[in-house]
């Protein structure tokens, strides 16, 4: 036990049990700016036009599925490419139970996850076996399966017609505007969002992160890989379902269109952009990828006036800038957007004495 000289004043934060030791928000300060940002997001919709709290739903539907693929990928190594058509097992399981056999919202949404959980599991599977670029392919069948499933079972999904839901209600209330229903992911969203952060300091987390690291030194200490590797593809699935359970119920209109694997790579951006293995990067990659189309239509628009033709032009390249946008992240930092602020970070801790 350390004994305090009361001539002596101390300098720095002292942990004096595990607990505290462990904790996330170990610094005083650091539950300050915790809660301070909880009160901005708070007040967020009242403040601003509803256009961009419509914008906050998107980036805080993104965000869960963003965090769910990085637990399978940045935190256990399991490369996927079927993201996309995950959310489209969520969205649909909702909107069936929801739309034609009359469940409420607030039943269908957990069970989308838990059935996308179980859809995700079991493409899992092959994970034990395959690794690298194999199971990358692997995920890509998973993708087009379900996409070919939800295109051709008419009777259950309405195939390339698509289905209406309308938005949720609680009591009388129904969800119908973009400030009533940004509660509801807000919540979600930082309900996801500690549930990976704490995940990742227990025992399932240290797994995942043994088999990422390396997956045979894993098994030597007695990790079991065929468990664990379908854990993360299960978990990061109930993620993916509960997003896109979200996603169409915020939409109100789902087709096969909106789960391609263009949304697959999408979210495969999101994770890189923001950092492999951080929870918070897969915030600030939805939050960067939601934004950037919005970005170069703003700026397509001004400078249209200038140059004639540039804002087809723009809107065209988009994709092109998301695939420049990668290449330069994984050249100059690797560990994307969360790494960056970090750094930052760091450096006004010092400044101006940064020596």
């Amino acid at each position: 036990m350390r004994v305090r000289n009361p001539l002596v004043m101390d300098c720095g934060i002292y942990h004096t049990s595990y607990r505290h030791d462990m904790a996330i928000l170990s610094a005083p300060a650091a539950r300050i700016k915790v809660l301070v940002l909880v009160a901005l997001l708070l007040v967020f919709p009242w403040v601003v036009n509803p256009y961009y709290v419509g914008v906050a739903n998107l980036i805080g539907i993104a965000a869960i599925g963003a965090v769910g693929l990085n637990i399978l990928t940045g935190f256990t190594g399991q490369i996927s490419i079927g993201q996309g058509a995950f959310m489209g097992v969520g969205a649909y399981t909702a909107a069936i139970l929801t739309a034609k056999l009359g469940f409420s919202f607030w039943v269908a949404l957990p069970v989308a996850g838990l059935v996308t959980a179980a859809v995700g599991a079991a493409f899992g599977i092959p994970s034990l076996r395959l690794k690298g670029l194999y199971l990358a392919i692997a995920t890509l069948a998973a993708q087009i399966i379900i996409e070919f499933v939800i295109v051709h079972w008419t009777s259950l999904t309405n195939g390339a017609a698509g289905m209406v839901v309308s938005r949720p209600s609680i009591g009388g209330l129904v969800l119908n505007t973009n400030q009533s229903f940004y509660y509801l992911v807000l919540a979600l969203a930082v309900a996801a969002i500690v549930f990976a952060m704490n995940l990742m300091r227990t025992k399932v987390g240290r797994a995942f992160m043994a088999i990422r690291d390396r997956d045979l030194a894993a098994a030597v200490m007695g990790i079991n890989l065929f468990k664990y590797k379908v854990l993360a593809f299960a978990v990061s699935s109930f993620y993916a379902g509960i997003a896109g359970a979200l996603w169409g119920h915020y939409m109100e209109v789902i087709s096969p269109e909106h789960f391609t694997i263009a949304v697959s790579v999408e979210y495969l951006a999101m994770i890189i952009i923001g950092g492999l293995g951080s929870v918070l990067g897969s915030v600030y990659g939805a939050c960067f990828i939601i934004l950037l189309p919005i970005i170069l239509r703003g700026a397509a628009g001004y400078l249209a006036a200038g140059i004639p033709g540039i804002e087809t032009i723009m809107l065209g390249l988009q994709h092109a800038f998301f695939g420049l946008i990668i290449i330069l992240f994984l050249i100059f930092e690797p560990e994307g957007l969360a790494k960056l602020w970090k750094n930052i970070k760091d450096y006004f801790k010092l400044w101006p004495f940064s020596y």
